[in-house]
């Protein structure tokens, strides 16, 4: 029974993760670029002197919010002053930050997808409880524009579906 249960246990050490990338050197690198592309695009969420988003999308990039489409970099710049000027001076909470967890990137070449979860969590005031305010998925493609990597679509959605049509 013991050696049974032995051979059983070096067949599945030994079978591949299923749909599971080669790695490569290459790949290892770009997969640490686009997760730091990533990692900083997040960050950037509530951070008192944030980056231009646009400068992190392709120029001729979308985003995709919902059933609304934004495109090139203009498009983007223009969806991210709507989401800051609802009315009003803008409020800044005590503590805003954005956790990505779960990323699955694959790379194709010059291209590459993800999928992660996000999750927004926020303090309105100092000793206010911790909120989460909001969790969803990103699933991106990505090219590398002059060898660094941008992102070409981006697009935001609840629930657990991927986009129609997605491929990794």
């Amino acid at each position: 029974m013991g050696a049974l249960a032995l051979a059983a246990c070096l067949a599945l050490v030994s079978a591949p993760a299923a749909r599971a990338q080669g790695i490569s050197a290459r790949v290892l690198m770009d997969r640490a670029q686009i997760q730091d592309l990533i990692t900083r695009y997040y960050y950037n969420f509530g951070n008192s002197n944030p980056e231009s988003f646009s400068d992190f999308y392709a120029d001729d990039a979308e985003l995709i919010l919902g059933n609304t489409h934004y495109k090139g970099k203009d498009g983007i710049e223009k969806a991210y002053k709507q989401a800051g000027g609802r009315g009003g001076p803008p409020r800044r909470p005590y503590s805003f930050n954005v956790t990505i967890s779960n990323p699955l990137i694959v790379v194709h070449g010059n291209t590459a997808t993800s999928q992660l979860i996000f999750t927004e969590f926020l303090i309105e005031k100092q000793g206010d409880a911790l909120s989460v305010r909001t969790q969803g998925r990103e699933y991106a493609t990505f090219v590398k524009v002059q060898g660094q990597w941008r992102y070409k679509t981006r697009q935001i959605k609840g629930g657990t579906e991927p986009p129609e049509g997605w491929k990794e």
